[in-house]
């Protein structure tokens, strides 16, 4: 079932995608060549407690895997999300996702980006500009009488023309009572298919896509999901909401 916020709801999720959108502007001020992802993943669990709010990651769980240690997902190169922060540095030349969730009053914030670290090759730099760029496109299609699989579909025809492939086994969610809500939301479909978009909806859309196959498996860890021909992937997400006019994006500082 889709959950339809009320104004008083919306108002609570805002609060938690601020505060995500707070994060991933000081993280991104921060990756740099030597950082250990640990260490960004310390600056987001302060600033999320300075806030009010909690890390949404943190202790979360799936059907089979152990509890996710992080506050912050943060995935290199053919990492493609759920990396777990760890001692690991970043070197120049990499790239790196960074995942963000926040709960505060019991309600849900999700937003996630890519960031170069140092000078990135040519293919990873239209990887990621495409990668954003289809964000964007899928949620202009997030309005009033479409259909879902509208945004998957603006989603998927920038990417695959630009010689890109979209990851098939992870998609993004409806967000805000819940970490993961109803619907999922394919980063790949038929346009005009999928339920009707309605007012008070609250959406994560969150296009991962990868430099060579599509193909993904999961780690030895249980949580980081990687490329199976081990090329790199971006990611970027923000949570939305549908509304009268435009769609809201409202992981935004």
């Amino acid at each position: 079932m889709i959950l339809i916020k009320s104004k008083t709801e919306v108002d609570y999720i805002r609060e938690s995608c601020k505060i995500v959108a707070e994060v991933l502007d000081l993280l991104k001020k921060n990756v740099k060549a030597g950082v250990k992802t640990i260490e960004l993943d310390k600056m987001a669990e302060d600033h999320i407690l300075s806030r009010g709010g909690k890390p949404a990651f943190k202790g979360y769980r799936q059907m089979n895997t152990p509890p996710f240690p992080g506050s912050i997902c943060a995935s290199i190169d053919e990492e493609v999300v759920h990396g777990i922060p760890g001692s690991r540095e970043l070197k120049s030349g990499q790239i790196i996702s960074i995942d963000v969730g926040v709960v505060k009053n019991g309600f849900f914030g999700d937003a996630a980006l890519s960031v170069a670290v140092g000078e990135i090759s040519t293919e990873k730099t239209d990887l990621m500009k495409a990668t954003e760029e289809s964000l964007y496109l899928g949620i202009k299609q997030a309005v009033v009488g479409n259909r879902l699989h509208d945004i998957s579909n603006a989603v998927q025809v920038h990417c695959e023309s630009r010689g890109f492939s979209i990851v098939r086994d992870l998609t993004g969610h409806g967000v805000g009572k819940y970490l993961h809500e109803d619907p999922s939301i394919p980063n790949f479909g038929k346009k005009g298919t999928g339920p009707k978009l309605k007012n008070g909806m609250t959406l994560a859309i969150e296009p991962m896509v990868n430099l060579g196959k599509y193909e993904v498996r999961v780690a030895y860890d249980g949580w980081t999901i990687v490329t199976k021909d081990r090329k790199p992937s971006a990611h970027f997400e923000h949570t939305i909401l549908i509304n009268d006019k435009e769609p809201e994006i409202l992981t935004v500082c």
